[in-house]
């Protein structure tokens, strides 16, 4: 479920913008960074704009990071008060990583079919043009106990798929296998990471898996990733494809509304479960 990608087309001079334009947000004084809170009026919390996860129970184990999280897509559906407009290029930046990481989305989704003796774009068919893509900007500081405190929390991605634009001098992304926790390196030679996401993992029937990762902390250094998450049009269903089923191999997921099924994901999230686990037939 989680694979690098080199040569993917990406110019290195936009990654670096990006980077650049992130650590400079995170890097503005607090109450400018206020002014796109996930907070309204101080009370409700809304997934954009910048926070962290909603807080739903006393015990709730809190995340080590401050994340910005933004609707790139559709387009007409932005919301731009939540786009900071310090640092000047951030916008134009990330308007244009969205248009170059949506090629490298469909790229992948065609290999993917390939593997999986499909349709050249089976899957990209599946992507609509209401379909839902949000880039999430992490920022981890340096903290004083990392054997007490994760950056995030064990999960899967509750999308089909992540492309991850990594700090190039800091890991912390780590991914379970077999109950042993493994280190993904830092980003080198401007390669992106693909996470899986459980909304693939249930359209292609189990045979592609979203693996349950999490983010550890650093005593000393930062640490920045910019996540783009694609998914689908939520007033359409979730379940395995008709492609993917035989008699042999039946659906092994129950079919749920989009919407319903991200609703159910931060419940889950919030309690360190998978969501998809509770859609198994």
């Amino acid at each position: 479920g989680f694979f690098k990608v080199s040569n993917h087309g990406m110019e290195t001079s936009l990654m670096d913008s990006v980077m650049t334009a992130s650590r400079d947000f995170f890097r503005l004084p607090l109450e400018e960074k206020r002014k796109y809170s996930n907070i309204i009026g101080g009370k409700h919390f809304q997934m954009e704009g910048y926070g962290t996860d909603q807080v739903k129970t006393q015990d709730q184990r809190l995340d080590w990071s401050d994340r910005l999280h933004l609707k790139v897509e559709p387009e007409d559906e932005r919301n731009l008060a939540l786009w900071p407009i310090h640092p000047k290029s951030f916008r134009d930046d990330l308007h244009e990583y969205t248009l170059r990481s949506k090629r490298i989305k469909d790229d992948i989704l065609r290999a993917m079919a390939k593997l999986l003796e499909l349709d050249e774009d089976c899957l990209v068919n599946q992507f609509s043009d209401r379909a839902l893509t949000y880039a999430r900007f992490n920022y981890y500081p340096p903290c004083p106990r990392p054997d007490l405190v994760l950056g995030i929390k064990p999960h899967s991605d509750v999308y089909a798929l992540t492309v991850l634009l990594m700090d190039k001098d800091v890991a912390g992304l780590q991914f379970l296998r077999d109950g042993t926790w493994y280190n993904v390196p830092a980003a080198s030679n401007y390669t992106l990471l693909i996470n899986v996401g459980v909304t693939m993992e249930i359209m292609t029937n189990g045979i592609f898996k979203g693996p349950v990762h999490r983010v550890v902390t650093n005593s000393e250094k930062e640490r920045m990733s910019v996540a783009v998450f694609y998914g689908l049009d939520p007033e359409r269903e979730i379940g395995p494809i008709a492609q993917m089923l035989t008699e042999d191999q039946p659906a092994r997921y129950r079919k749920m509304k989009v919407k319903d099924f991200l609703v159910a994901h931060l419940e889950h999230f919030s309690r360190g479960e998978r969501v998809v686990d509770s859609l198994r037939i």
